[in-house]
């Protein structure tokens, strides 16, 4: 019998993080947590996940948030009802450098669930470490692509763990490369699915946050509805796998059963189907290329299922083609797409902003922009991202003074 795989894990409080410790616990046998790392809002649940695995080490990106951190651990020892002597503390790690300092924590995989730019950092330390980094942050690839290939030591370093890009890395087991035609990525279509442009001019935000099959943050969820959330899953595509803009099609496919799939060259698709369950790609990023057994329920067989897939309406949500064509471009075009979007689904929510407005707004920042070339360097992804905010909230400031 194997030893149990050493897991690194990053952004431990948040969605990702909390459903890989319950894959942890269920499998105490194969994988075994040796540091923990989040951004520091709730110290209270980071102690308590650190005492039960039994951690080396534990990371705050708040760096004000150590002492706090310090505290909780006695607090959740009492709780236990352990002596506050025989608490052995691990390792506190505090500041803006503390994922990727965890990042380079002895193990064999890391689990990069950081949210947002900040998981960059620690996905380009893991890489150089020659660590397997099980990959949810999808930043690191939308923003840093050119990066992130740079800092790779080995083919199939990267593990994805987001439903679609694990499904496609499931049925590219079946062919070659070269045998590869284009791949089909499925998207649920949101809330606004099947609607002309023309429909979508007066969408409130309580409309486009009513996604009818995820439960996800509210950011993600506008993001389906405006189908840039598929837009940068086509920009991790092809940097994850190395297919071109024009190989990659986008499928609407509401039930969210089949996640995605691969035509190959002799006319076969290769689909992978399954609940939807992010335990499921969590499971493959820690044990990957094995499975875990159970790591999430099967489809009932047992009962009669009806999927329906059309194709995107490019002129109704036009956020897949511009992505492409920043994808494309590169010279952190990505980048600003992705940061630029942030601000306007920001705006969205506070009602400063149409619906339409928020690509509509994405296209005329990528029109604007200036020549960043290719990034060298984490600051020079910052760089150009700083200045989509900017220049999208003065977009943004025209249209509301003008309106």
């Amino acid at each position: 019998m194997t030893s149990p795989r050493d897991v690194v894990l990053l952004g431990s409080t948040g969605s990702i993080g909390t459903q890989a410790i319950d894959i942890v616990r269920r499998n105490p046998d194969r994988f075994r947590v040796v540091a923990l790392g989040a951004g520091g809002g709730n110290v209270g649940l980071l102690a308590a996940q650190a005492l039960e695995l039994g951690v080396e080490a534990v990371g705050v990106a708040r760096a004000s948030a150590a002492q706090d951190l310090q505290l909780a651990f006695y607090a959740e020892a009492s709780r236990r009802g352990w002596d506050r002597g025989e608490v052995k503390l691990p390792k506190i790690i505090a500041g803006p450098d503390a994922m990727t300092e965890l990042a380079q924590w002895r193990g064999d995989v890391v689990l990069n669930g950081v949210v947002g730019s900040l998981g960059l950092a620690p996905t380009l330390a893991a890489l150089r470490a020659g660590r397997t980094l099980a990959l949810a942050n999808k930043e690191s690839l939308v923003a840093g692509g050119p990066l992130v290939r740079a800092a790779m030591t080995r083919p199939g370093q990267i593990v994805p763990v987001d439903s679609e890009h694990t499904a496609l890395a499931q049925c590219l087991r079946s062919g070659s490369r070269p045998e590869v035609r284009r791949l089909l990525v499925t998207a649920s279509g949101g809330p606004f699915r099947g609607r002309r442009r023309d429909e979508l001019t007066q969408v409130t935000p309580e409309q486009a946050l009513a996604h009818p099959t995820w439960n996800m943050g509210p950011v993600v969820t506008i993001n389906s509805a405006t189908m840039v959330n598929k837009a940068l899953e086509v920009i991790e595509a092809h940097e994850l796998f190395d297919v071109p803009y024009a190989d990659i099609t986008v499928l609407v496919h509401p039930t969210s059963v089949i996640h995605s799939m691969v035509e190959f060259v002799d006319g076969s698709t290769i689909a992978q189907a399954s609940p939807p369950d992010m335990r499921l790609p969590i499971a493959l990023g820690l044990g990957w290329p094995d499975r875990v057994a159970d790591a999430s329920p099967a489809v009932d067989w047992t009962t009669s299922h009806t999927w329906e897939f059309t194709p995107l309406d490019d002129e109704a949500f036009p956020a897949v083609a511009l992505a492409k064509a920043a994808g494309e471009a590169g010279c952190c075009r990505p980048a600003i797409y992705n940061a630029a979007n942030e601000e306007c689904v920001a705006a969205f929510v506070a009602g400063r902003l149409p619906f339409l407005g928020i690509v509509d707004t994405l296209e005329q920042v990528l029109a604007e922009a200036p020549d960043f070339g290719e990034p060298g360097t984490v600051e020079d992804v910052l760089a150009a991202e700083s200045w989509a905010r900017g220049h999208a909230q003065t977009i943004i400031e025209k249209s509301v003074e003008g309106a």
